[in-house]
């Protein structure tokens, strides 16, 4: 899942998160829970629409498909829940060896792939959503909600376009996510920067001295 970083290079650990000296060190707790629940519930979903789509036709099988849409209609909400607190809350800023070491195009690349999985979380169960409704089959969150209907009943549309769209995109999520982390290793085990600190618990701040 994505780390934060800055809108601008040189904004380090330069100046003090407060009054009394201290700097800013990792994300607030809200922010930390959301990255590792959907970070887990996305590896869950993902790994669970790859098993059931080789099942048989069987009881087992459609309830397999209906835990995939409870988890897909969750992600959406926490997707949404964590963009909206990103957007109230700044992100702490990189540990100044990062900063002073990350070239222009990494920052670049970084930022853009940080946007595409924001939209692909977004974008993937949206897919998933009117891929089942297409085909006539509605989403009841967890057997209790029922969610209306995305999109008409249109088995051509289901098959032809939903269908690819949301498997393409949870393909293309899978792949940017992985090479998300593997650069939060490369920082951590080759670089040792710093940078997956931010995103794991303890204490927030230490002093800037």
């Amino acid at each position: 899942m994505p780390i934060d970083t800055p809108s601008h290079p040189a904004a380090i650990a330069d100046e003090p998160a407060d009054p009394r000296g201290l700097r800013e060190l990792r994300y607030g707790p809200v922010a930390i829970a959301l990255h590792w629940l959907l970070a887990a519930m996305i590896v869950g979903s993902l790994g669970l629409g790859l098993y059931m789509t080789g099942l048989p036709l069987s009881p087992a099988r459609i309830r397999l498909y209906n835990w995939h849409k409870w988890a897909g209609v969750t992600i959406l909400l926490l997707s949404a829940v964590r963009l909206l607190w990103r957007l109230r809350h700044r992100p702490p800023p990189l540990p100044a060896d990062a900063a002073a070491a990350m070239p222009r195009w990494q920052r670049t690349g970084h930022r853009a792939s940080h946007a595409l999985m924001y939209l692909l979380f977004l974008a993937v169960p949206l897919f998933g959503w009117a891929y089942s409704s297409a085909l006539g089959f509605p989403v009841v969150w967890f057997g209790l909600l029922p969610l209306p209907d995305f999109v008409p009943v249109d088995k051509e549309l289901a098959e032809a376009v939903l269908k690819p769209l949301h498997k393409g995109s949870a393909f293309t999520l899978a792949a940017v996510a992985l090479l998300h982390v593997a650069a939060v290793l490369k920082h951590h085990w080759i670089d040792r920067d710093g940078i997956l600190k931010r995103m794991w618990p303890g204490p927030r701040k230490e002093s800037a001295g």
